[in-house]
């Protein structure tokens, strides 16, 4: 950052009065920049046993597969933003049943955010961040060519609780230093 969005005036970085943290300060309005991580929130869609995935049509990670999820919105809830994602990347509507996990990645200043959903009617479709949606099994998931850790550790957890029929919330993160450090809580 540069400059204040109030004022125009350059910033400088610096730890506030009463604050803990390096901050983007404006000397001539005094407002304080505080900058904070963004949310993606997703679903993991499933209809008769089969999981939705999308294969990517943007960067990062162009033509991976991935589950339906993107960037929350202002005036949104996390619930909202998941079911809108999935319905702009993969033209499907779903009943969301809860919330599935919670992945911090703190070295990019994101909270990821997944919740179990069924599709309502079964139909699903490709929508403009997609190149293409498809059902897959949970033995023909291609994993090799899933697009970021967390839909990754996401997947195997969903797998691994549909197996025992008993599906928890789980709350972990990925740090470059110990990509599935997990702790559930």
């Amino acid at each position: 950052m540069n400059y204040c969005s109030t004022c125009g005036h350059p910033v400088e970085q610096r730890i506030p009065e009463g604050d803990n943290r390096h901050r983007f300060v404006c000397p001539n309005c005094d407002t304080i920049h505080y900058q904070n991580p963004n949310i993606v929130a997703g679903t993991v869609p499933v209809w008769e046993g089969k999981i939705l995935l999308c294969r990517r049509a943007i960067e990062p990670r162009y033509g991976y597969w991935t589950l339906p999820a993107g960037f929350m919105e202002n005036a949104e809830t996390t619930v909202e933003a998941a079911a809108r994602e999935t319905r702009e990347e993969a033209l499907a509507e779903v009943d969301i049943h809860g919330l599935y996990s919670i992945i911090d990645v703190p070295h990019i200043n994101q909270v990821h955010m997944f919740y179990r959903a069924t599709l309502m009617d079964g139909t699903f479709g490709a929508g403009e961040e997609s190149l293409e949606s498809q059902l897959f099994l949970p033995e023909d998931i291609p994993w090799q060519e899933l697009s970021f850790p967390t839909v990754r550790k996401t997947l195997e957890l969903f797998l691994e609780d549909m197996h025992s029929e008993q599906y928890q919330v789980h709350i972990s993160a990925i740090r470059p230093e110990d990509r599935y450090r997990s702790s559930i809580r």
